[in-house]
């Protein structure tokens, strides 16, 4: 009864998701490209047909899958990737662009969640195995693929405990979705007693595909040479990563508070990259509204230059990460001040910076606390209250003003993303031996 209604909420919602696309276009025409494919249609002709299927919903889920897909195209193995958003796409493209070409690998969104739509998807195709990256299970998808004996997977796995009460809210029905996979493969023991404690019996824990993602050397270089003009000048770099709304004011009172305390000889310089492409304008006022100097990332060819005069970069750059991680001498994870969940600080210290962690970081609670226990990251103390940002102040020139302290933290870092590598080929082994 209740997948009927869901089908029923499906079919009535669909102008609204067709009217939010519609609305997107104000960023980009590209959000009505390929239109036909979210109802399950106009793929042409398939040849990838028998392939891996790989569902990355966004940019982190698809540069996390990255070591999977490379290792199953090594392999010589045909992949169907999959997403929902348009940035995920073109994450794709940008990271498979050679395998696009030859035709190893191709390209789709996956379709509204609807039985028909999801039908024709599936016939079109004809996967023979099919992977769902961190936390995407789509009721219709899932039950379906269990129906025909397709091998379905959760790989990469993450749930939180908000998640899992959220599951458990929807009774049996809830429960049923996560034990119609074929397996779940995990990231850490925390997930897996979670996926355990929803009567899922196939769990395995395999480690976090992220610690795997190769991090692109071109920008790791840009990255040290923005550092070396910075120190050259004796300035040190935070960079507010992934930032989310409502967390940069609280970020950009915090910073010119910090410069108005003149507890530096030379001001340090605050990169603020958010984390949704469709704000930067939005930041981008806010920057100025806080009487801040700054300037866009985008008004440079290669790493910023000449900008001795600036306290603030507005990060308004895709795909750029590592180089501004590479860049910074401490990072400020976004989506940990306020209650997102934070966001992914692996790939931080994969390039050797040091974080600093808001107290919200549920989605990512053992990297977080493995990152912090290790020596790699440190937590706010103190109370964050938005309007008075003494905690963070206080954290960040603690760190700022003691150099050493950051060495070590960055030397830790490196040493926790190296240690924890080596996902890909347990998952390998695990798919291998299941499917």
């Amino acid at each position: 009864m209740w997948f009927f209604i869901y089908q029923l909420l499906w079919h009535l919602l669909l102008p609204l998701a067709f009217i939010r696309l519609a609305w997107r276009t104000r960023h980009s025409k590209e959000y009505l490209h390929h239109f036909a494919e979210r109802l399950g249609f106009s793929y042409g002709k398939s040849n990838v047909q028998g392939s891996v299927w790989i569902h990355a919903v966004s940019v982190g889920e698809t540069r996390a899958a990255q070591p999977l897909i490379d290792a199953y195209l090594a392999r010589g193995e045909t992949i169907l990737l999959t997403h929902m958003t348009l940035n995920g796409r073109r994450t794709g493209a940008g990271l498979f662009s050679k395998a696009i070409a030859a035709g190893q690998l191709r390209q789709v969104y996956l379709p509204y969640d609807l039985c028909w739509a999801v039908a024709n998807f599936i016939r079109t195709f004809k996967p023979k195995l099919g992977l769902f990256m961190e936390t995407e299970a789509w009721p219709t998808v899932v039950f379906y693929c269990a129906e025909i004996g397709l091998p379905l997977f959760l790989v990469n796995a993450r749930l939180s405990e908000r998640s899992a009460r959220r599951v458990n809210q929807f009774g049996k029905a809830g429960r049923a979705l996560f034990q119609a996979f074929a397996g779940i493969l995990a990231q850490t023991e925390f997930d897996a007693q979670r996926y355990r404690s929803l009567g899922v019996k196939k769990v395995e824990i395999v480690g976090n595909l992220k610690f795997d993602v190769p991090l692109d050397p071109r920008l790791v270089e840009l990255g040290k040479a923005w550092q070396l003009e910075l120190h050259g000048n004796q300035r040190l770099m935070v960079c507010a990563a992934s930032t989310r709304d409502g967390e940069e004011v609280i970020i950009l009172k915090a910073w010119k508070d910090l410069l108005l305390s003149n507890a530096f000889k030379n001001a340090p310089l605050l990169c603020l990259v958010p984390r949704h492409p469709e704000r930067f304008s939005e930041v981008a006022k806010q920057i100025h509204e806080a009487g801040l100097r700054y300037r866009r990332r985008t008004e440079w060819h290669g790493a910023p230059q000449g900008i001795t005069d600036i306290e603030v970069i507005l990060g308004d750059s895709m795909g750029e990460m590592p180089m501004y991680y590479s860049a910074a001498d401490l990072v400020l994870m976004g989506g940990s001040l306020l209650p997102f969940g934070g966001q992914n600080l692996i790939e931080a210290c994969a390039a050797g910076c040091p974080v600093l962690l808001g107290e919200h970081t549920y989605n990512f609670q053992q990297a977080a606390l493995d990152a912090t226990q290790i020596g790699a990251a440190k937590r706010i103390t103190g109370e964050l209250v938005l309007s008075e940002p003494t905690a963070l102040i206080e954290s960040l020139k603690s760190l700022l003003l003691n150099t050493a302290v950051l060495a070590k933290m960055s030397s830790a870092a490196k040493a926790y993303s190296i240690e924890h590598q080596g996902a890909t080929k347990r998952m390998l082994a695990a798919l291998d031996q299941r499917s």
